[in-house]
């Protein structure tokens, strides 16, 4: 971790993105490890100070470790509070601001529950627990701490095996599963388990389970301001495995578990939060809609016994998340924008207004939207980056906002890195606005054009915006011109947009806007159209499947982790419930032709672009055997192909620091073996 000094000195110093990098190195794979970045900021109870996450990778574990720093509001103090500890997440303030709770992986190798006061610098363990919990929240008077955690059941027995003699050694026995929800990506197949509501002594104790039943109950918990009772998020139907977007809001007894219904709505209503009064609740409410893809989340209000539920924001025609108080009648909650993340602030009168205009930079490899923010009466303390800087931490009060930190200034100061740029072009299938952005490469001369890679991002419901990128400014350092743009369906442009894509992921259509923004590239004097080259992970892995389907004016491909046949892929990934009830108009059994469709399989005979897959071989979103059956078909059409598995990864193939690198630099090698040198 590198130590710096908060002082409103050091801040002076933050570089230009503009400025003239003369012969400054660019950015490298071995800078990647260097990088760190805020977030989960949380304001004391005094207001004068903040927790916030700094993240940062370990070159050594190669993993991402995360440290607890404070810092004063008013930039006079930044110091380390909870360094080196193993698993450190969750850091949450006490009701009186002398204790910090959090989680971390205890000295046995189990997930412990901990307490750090602040005027002693002692720390103690409350509990170390053979699950993993999460949703750690204090009770208004700090003397007791809630949380949920897995509560193992004992699953059925259809055979009892014979009793094996002592020293003797059988294979490993069968597995047998008889539930729909049974395996997730990054999480492997499921111990029969149930996620529970507990409540722990804040001053040490055993954890008493407050709720039961084979149901999964969900954070973020709240207290009621006496402390009688959490409110919290269940599904607790009986055919709730089956189910997708379906969840009430409960009340359960802290004193004996007494469960009490306050929703019944049908969708899912989730993330309640109890008004500081204790007379409102605010929450999320979202329709389960069959056969539609973008569905459009509420902020609501509701008395806190359930009654007169209402909207507060139902005009801004975005998708909120994460509401909260922050008075008795107001309440902020975040949004995407156009390419940027905002938080609103609506009253119980269903007035919205303006908070901080743009939180970001907690996304490291790719430009995504993303950020957090904590909200404390009129101050806001937020994580912000820019288009070449991963996010620093930020407080707003009163109009004038302060930046609080430059974690990667001792680093990026010093290299050069590509220029963003946005721009608009209309999409040449419908004339669809779409918003695109370009980096160019560090050194770059207007009188050249250059090597261009469009990049497409996931989703296929998200959005990319004019963010630091790990992974695109090493392209643009390699000497491309990078873009990439929020084609039909991204988030951020309204549910008219959203909805653009309904039954056409991949489609003619979101193809045409990927064009349009080569197009845009090329017509403007800043793509070498000999040399264009496209990727995409996941939805992008996808749409770039089926593009190479469609044309062959690319030089070269890589489809990270993609689906290629959506027959299949539906029918054996973990999202397999949802996915068919929502983005498709029905089961494949009885809508064949249309999975066919949109399956880059069934373009496979027009495909003659050189093509790299790029998948986990645990990945249980998109499978594998979607790589595989696209690589198998081109080596039978002896179209060049290659396939790079990731050993042990799920879906998340950069989740590790060596791993982001190694993508791109298989997409480089890959991309400069199919270079026109313009030799003969």
């Amino acid at each position: 971790m590198k130590l710096i000094a908060a002082t409103t000195a050091f801040l002076t110093l933050v570089a230009s993105a503009h400025a003239d990098h003369g012969g400054m190195p660019h950015l490298s794979s071995e800078d990647v490890f260097s990088l760190e970045w805020a977030d989960a900021p949380r304001i004391a109870p005094d207001g004068k100070h903040a927790l916030y996450s700094r993240r940062s990778f370990d070159v050594m574990t190669d993993r991402a470790v995360t440290d607890i720093w404070m810092v004063a509001l008013d930039g006079s103090l930044h110091e380390p509070l909870l360094t080196g500890v193993p698993g450190l997440r969750s850091a949450r303030w006490s009701p009186d601001g002398e204790r910090i709770a959090y989680i971390a992986r205890a000295d046995d190798g189990r997930t412990g529950i901990f307490v750090h006061y602040i005027e002693s610098g002692r720390t103690g363990t409350l509990a170390a627990l053979s699950e993993s919990p999460s949703s750690l929240t204090w009770s208004p008077d700090g003397s007791q701490l809630a949380f949920t955690m897995p509560v193992k059941a004992q699953p059925e027995r259809l055979v009892k095996p014979p009793k094996k003699p002592e020293g003797a050694k059988w294979a490993e026995p069968p597995k047998y599963i008889d539930r729909a929800r049974y395996r997730s990506d990054g999480g492997g197949f499921r111990e029969l388990a149930y996620r529970h509501v507990f409540i722990l002594p804040a001053d040490g104790g055993t954890p008493r389970q407050l709720t039961q039943g084979d149901f999964d109950h969900g954070g973020p918990l709240s207290f009621l301001p006496d402390g009688s009772a959490i409110i919290f998020s269940a599904n607790r139907h009986e055919d709730w495995e089956l189910e997708t977007i379906e969840a009430d809001i409960f009340s359960v007894s802290v004193a004996d578990g007494a469960l009490v219904q306050l929703t019944d709505a049908p969708g899912a209503e989730t993330n309640p939060a109890v008004s500081p009064d204790g007379k409102h609740i605010a929450y999320l409410q979202r329709d389960n809609e069959a056969a539609n893809p973008y569905i459009m989340p509420q902020v609501m209000a509701m008395h806190t016994d359930g009654s007169d539920p209402y909207p507060l924001a139902d005009d801004i025609d975005r998708r909120p998340s994460d509401p909260n108080w922050i008075s008795n009648r107001a309440v902020a909650f975040s949004y995407h924008d156009r390419g940027t993340t905002k938080v609103g602030i609506a009253n119980l009168n269903a007035d919205v207004e303006m908070g901080v205009t743009e939180i970001s930079g907690t996304t490291i490899g790719r430009p995504y939207l993303s950020g957090s923010y904590h909200r404390l009466g009129e101050t806001t303390v937020f994580t912000k980056g820019s288009e070449v800087r991963p996010a620093d931490l930020y407080v707003s009060k009163g109009g004038k906002t302060r930046r609080l930190t430059a974690l990667n200034e001792d680093l990026l100061a010093h290299r050069a890195l590509g220029e963003v740029t946005a721009f608009q072009y209309t999409s040449p299938f419908d004339g669809q606005e779409i918003d695109g952005w370009m980096i160019t490469p560090p050194g770059y001369d207007e009188d050249k054009t250059y090597p261009l890679i469009i990049e497409i991002h996931g989703g296929p419901h998200l959005s990319y915006g004019p963010h630091f990128s790990a992974e695109l400014q090493r392209m643009a350092a390699a000497g491309y011109v990078v873009i990439y743009d929020n084609h039909r369906g991204s988030s951020g442009y309204g549910e008219a947009f959203g909805q653009l894509l309904k039954f056409k992921y991949s489609s003619k259509e979101d193809f045409a806007d990927h064009m349009g923004a080569v197009d845009w590239a090329i017509e403007n004097g800043y793509a070498d159209e000999n040399n264009l080259f496209i990727a995409g992970g996941s939805a992008g892995g996808i749409a770039t499947a089926y593009a190479v389907g469609l044309t062959d004016r690319f030089n070269a491909a890589v489809a990270a982790k993609p689906v290629i046949n959506w027959v299949s892929k539906t029918l054996t990934a973990d999202s397999y419930i949802g996915q068919q009830r929502h983005q498709f108009p029905g089961p494949p059994w009885e809508n064949l032709d249309h999975y066919w469709e949109r399956s880059p399989l069934s373009l496979v005979g027009n495909v003659s672009t050189p093509t790299m897959l790029i998948t986990g071989e645990v990945d249980y979103r998109t499978p594998i055997s979607e790589t595989e059956q696209f690589y198998q078909a081109l080596q039978l059409r002896r179209v060049p192909t290659a396939m790079v598995r990731i050993p042990g990864s799920g879906h998340g193939i950069a989740g590790r620091p060596s791993r982001l690198n190694a993508k791109v630099d298989y997409i480089l090698a890959w991309f400069d073996k199919y270079k026109d040198d313009g030799e003969e």
